[in-house]
């Protein structure tokens, strides 16, 4: 009997996931894109430090030790390096995926780029060396650099919404699911989005960035919920989200504040809150016994409306951001 539970309860959240889509679930096995950025090969024969082996405060203290004159050699020689260490001088990183991208991401600077797989992408809007405050957008299923409209457009919806005052990055910096399917059931690919994030915020700090506001979408929530107890942000915000892989908020391990949205007509709501076998995601964040901030999102519309202009979860967003709340 117990046996026949168990396969229940993973039928379940297999079939609660396809459902909840309303039958658009079709995803593609994805392979997690991670390590050293392309180009490595190069910069480790040249005699270089090999970026695998330093952090991004050991990245940082290499290129404070360089002339200029030799940080915008190698940032012309190996582009695609100097683009994606996270910890190198952010001027020089937007300089060298510049030569990279040609312009391709209209009005943003670009931090990082990765073409690897179906291609990453780190979009900044605002001016992350002197802002006061930062926000970092994290997305769920179906992002990545050839798509990455929905994710920037939240990102420009937020800077609007605070007036400009706050530097927003729009993160596409890990391998996301395609569609609903296995990879979005499982936390293999978070797992590696996790390290990944991890290594970016702080690539933030090594510079002098201000410690952000983390806000995470959908499966993009499962990301933060692996990153949360080395994630060195003072909010984490999910909405959307299937779950975060821990039954409440002291499981994360995190001293930063946890809020979570859902709005009425999100169809994550039909997706089974369990965790069973690898599969599932555990605890609705909004579930009062989880023990995260509520935020109002009445007025949002389906999955994909959180940032959407008026909405009661918008100005919520902007609120955090900025550190007007308490």
């Amino acid at each position: 009997m117990r046996r026949i539970s168990r396969t229940l309860i993973t039928a379940a959240v297999v079939g609660g996931v396809i459902a909840g889509t309303a039958g658009w679930a079709s995803g593609n096995t994805q392979e997690a894109v991670t390590g050293a950025p392309a180009g490595t090969g190069a910069w480790r024969a040249a005699g270089l430090p090999d970026p695998e082996r330093m952090g991004p405060a050991e990245v940082a203290r290499f290129f404070a030790g360089l002339s200029p004159v030799r940080q915008h050699e190698l940032a012309r020689t190996y582009p695609a390096v100097v683009g994606n260490l996270d910890g190198a001088p952010l001027d020089l990183r937007y300089e060298a995926n510049a030569r990279s991208v040609h312009g391709e991401f209209g009005g943003a600077r670009v931090l990082a780029h990765d073409p690897r797989g179906r291609g990453q992408v780190a979009l900044v809007y605002g001016d992350l060396a002197r802002a006061e405050h930062v926000a970092v957008i994290v997305p769920g299923s179906d992002v990545d650099a050839g798509h990455v409209e929905p994710l920037a457009d939240m990102a420009a919806e937020l800077r609007r919404a605070t007036g400009g005052r706050t530097a927003v990055v729009a993160w596409a910096g890990y391998t996301t699911p395609v569609g609903v399917g296995l990879d979005a059931a499982t936390g293999r690919l978070a797992e590696a989005g996790a390290g990944r994030l991890t290594r970016f915020v702080d690539g933030l700090t090594a510079v002098g960035a201000a410690e952000p506001s983390v806000f995470c979408h959908s499966y993009g929530s499962v990301v933060c919920g692996l990153a949360a107890h080395r994630l060195k942000a003072k909010d984490l915000v999910v909405f959307g989200s299937p779950g975060m892989r821990a039954e409440n908020v002291s499981e994360l391990g995190t001293s930063a504040r946890v809020w979570a949205a859902k709005d009425p007509t999100d169809w994550i709501d039909r997706v089974p809150n369990v965790e069973f076998a690898g599969l599932g995601h555990g605890t609705d964040p909004t579930d009062p016994d989880f023990g995260a901030r509520r935020i109002a999102a009445e007025d949002a519309a389906g999955h994909g409306g959180y940032f959407a202009p008026g909405t009661s979860s918008l100005r919520a967003f902007a609120r955090i951001a900025e550190g007007d709340v308490r």
